[in-house]
Parts: structure tokens; sequence; C-alpha cells
């Protein structure tokens, strides 16, 4: 199957999310994140799917829904995929006050509409700081703007937004072509406030890829002073500023990894420890192991480090923790997971015959995945489970 053609591993599910925005139009469900992390993976490869969320997108812009997470992935799955239907609605929320919110503006950045020009100059001139901040990012990437703004609108960033800025605008453009130099001395001015490290990391991220070498510079610096944990923390950031580098021994903690995360440190996001994994870092091993310690696999963390450990570390014996759960019907909600783990590590004809039985299942999440591995036969060479669709389908995250 083609990219955006839609077909048949996707019909059950796109049936399903089209009811379920639907839905989410007249009542905002409780597990709305969880249905927008879902859409952002599935739209891509389903033009039927995105036929709808065009539809739900003209309702939540006339409404100015701009702070739901439906909103967000819907925008972003759109612009993501290139929909010509996104264009005028996308140029309608930024023409509002509010900018269409951090969402459109950061779904500006991925678009090269030249509609979106107006609404983005009108933005980045207006009062409120993160905003006007945000939309000359925008233009910025969209060579619209040389950046000179950026500098005077930085200083003037409060804490929550600069934190909105982080997790809303910049995470996704580390995923993105870089942006110029001239967006190097804003975000330094950002990093000079920021006290949580994996968010530092994310800033820093994004000035390397424009070509500043100050980031590193300042990581390897701190790796060589202070405390002994700062100083590993730091030399884990500088690695990830130059992955070209061989990993450092530094053995990577749950409190460690978690100041990695771009996610508050409260959620103990584990990204860093399997950033760590896909390059197969020897001393991601130990905590690797002790996920996966006690064994049936109980959660999607402990599936993941299954994975890794099979695919990268010789733990050959994982993959047969990886079949009992993806047979569970006990264990619905990790099933689908379990199987785009195997397909990842090389089981695929037993990937795929568990999909078939999965892709009516009630778990939402277990049905894309599902649905996934389906679509997957067709493009044989990339993993289903990559970082991005795992935050954005078990976690709902939609950045």
């Amino acid at each position: 199957m083609t990219r955006g053609g839609g077909g048949e591993a996707f019909g059950q599910v796109q049936r399903r999310l089209a009811a379920d925005v639907d839905a989410a139009l007249k009542r905002r469900p409780a597990a709305e994140a969880k249905l927008a992390g879902a859409l952002r993976a599935v739209a891509p490869h389903c033009a039927a799917l995105r036929a709808s969320l065009a539809e739900a997108l003209e309702v939540l812009v006339r409404r100015s829904s701009f702070d739901r997470q439906l909103y967000a992935g819907v925008i972003r799955a759109l612009v993501e995929a290139s929909d010509k239907r996104c264009s005028p609605l996308l140029r309608a929320a930024l023409a509002t006050d509010e900018a269409g919110g951090l969402a459109a503006i950061s779904a500006a950045c991925f678009s090269r509409e030249p509609a979106l020009a107006t609404p983005l100059a009108r933005a980045a001139s207006g009062r409120h700081a993160h905003l006007a901040f945000a939309a000359e990012v925008a233009r910025l990437a969209r060579g619209e703007s040389a950046g000179a703004h950026l500098g005077t609108i930085a200083p003037k960033i409060k804490e929550s937004h600069r934190i909105a800025l982080c997790v809303e605008l910049f995470l996704p453009l580390t995923r993105a072509p870089a942006l110029p130099a001239a967006v190097a001395g804003a975000l330094a001015v950002l990093r000079d406030a920021e006290r949580h490290l994996g968010r530092w990391l994310v800033l820093g991220q994004v000035a390397a890829c424009a070509g500043d070498q100050q980031p590193l510079a300042e990581a390897r610096t701190r790796s060589g002073i202070g405390p002994t944990s700062s100083r590993a923390a730091w030399s884990l950031v500088a690695w990830a500023l130059d992955p070209s580098a061989a990993p450092p021994a530094t053995r990577p903690t749950a409190e460690l990894v978690a100041r990695l995360s771009d996610r508050p440190s409260s959620d103990r996001d584990t990204t860093f420890l399997f950033r760590l994994a896909d390059a197969r870092a020897p001393a991601a091993r130990g905590m690797l192991e002790s996920l996966v310690r006690g064994l049936p696999l109980t959660d999607e963390v402990a599936v993941r480090a299954a994975r890794s450990l099979a695919r990268d570390y010789g733990r050959d014996d994982l993959r047969g923790a990886l079949s009992e759960l993806a047979a569970d019907p006990h264990r619905e909600e990790l099933r689908g997971l379990a199987a785009a783990a195997l397909w990842d590590i090389g089981e695929r004809p037993l990937a795929i015959q568990i999909a078939e039985d999965l892709c009516g299942s009630r778990a939402l999440g277990t049905q894309v995945w599902s649905a996934l591995v389906k679509n997957a036969v067709s493009r044989p060479d990339g993993d289903v489970l990559s970082e991005a669709r795992f935050r954005r389908v078990q976690w709902g995250w939609v950045e």
C-alpha cells in the first residue's frame, strides 16, 4: 500500500476512528488524548480517515477549540500528510486572535502553503509574546523571515510559556529539517532560563541542527564539573547532541532517564533509555534487563525493553515472552504492541497472524498496532514500533 492510499489494512480502524471523532465533537471523551494519538499514527497512511479529519477540523476551528487535544492531533496529522484540505482551515485558525494556538503555529512550520504568510506575519507582531515568538520561528522555518525579531521576544517568555514552546513547537522541530542559524541566539536565551535538563536538550538539539556549536560545548564542559550525578547527566546530553560519538559508559537509572525526558520528571518517561538502546549502548543493558526481570511482561515499557533486548542484545529467550503476551486474551491492551515488537525483531509471519486476529480488538491502541503491522507488509524496511508511534498510540502524546 502506498502512502496516503488507505486500504484494507486500515479499513476497520478507520471506521472506528471516524466514528470516535464524530462522537468527540458532540461530547469531549475522557480518553481524548489516546484518540488524538491514534489519529496521528493512522492518518498519514489512510486517505479516507483524513477526509473525516478535515471535516472535524472545520468544526474545531469554527468553535475556536484550540485547547483540545483532538484539535492538536487533527491539525498536525493533516499537515504532516500534506493534505490540501487543511490549508484554508489552518489559515483561518492562524488569523484568529489566538493564532490557532501553538498547535497551529507548529503545524505551519511544516507547511509551504503561501497563503499562510500573512496571518503568520500578523501573529508575529501580536501582543502575546509566546505566540509571537512561535510565529516568528514558523516564518523562519518557511523562509519568510531572517529571524531578527526573535532576539527581542525571547527574554519576555514566561516559564509556563517556555515549557509549552519546548514541547509543542521545538520538539516536533527536532524531527524536521534544520532551522536557519538565526534561531541560535534566541534559543540560547531560552536555554539559559531552562532548569529542566530534558527541555534544555530539546532546545539544544534544535540549535545544534541549525549549526550552533555552543550547546555541545556547554554540555561537554558541564560533564566534567560538579557533582557526579550532574556530570553523568551532562555526558548523556553531550552524546545526544553528537550521536556520531560512541555512547558514554554512563549507566542510566530511572531518575536520570526521567530528567533527560522532554516530559515532566514526574511522568517517569523512558524515552532517553530507548534512544540509548537504539544505539546499542552497552551501558543501557542493565536498566533494560531490570524492566523485564519479572516475567511475564506486564506493561508497555517492559514490552519495549524486551524488543530492544531481543533485537539488539542477544536475549532470544524474550521472543517467547513477547509471543505469549501477544496471544494472551487477558492482556488485550498490550497484545497489539507485542505484535509490533515481534515484527521489529524479525518474527514477521507470527506478527502478521496475530495482527489479523486483533484487527477488531476492543482496545483502540491494540487495533491501531494491528493495522500498522498489516500495513508494514508492503513497507517492510522500517520499524513499526517507532518512538513517535509509541508516544502517540500508547500515551496519547500528540506533538
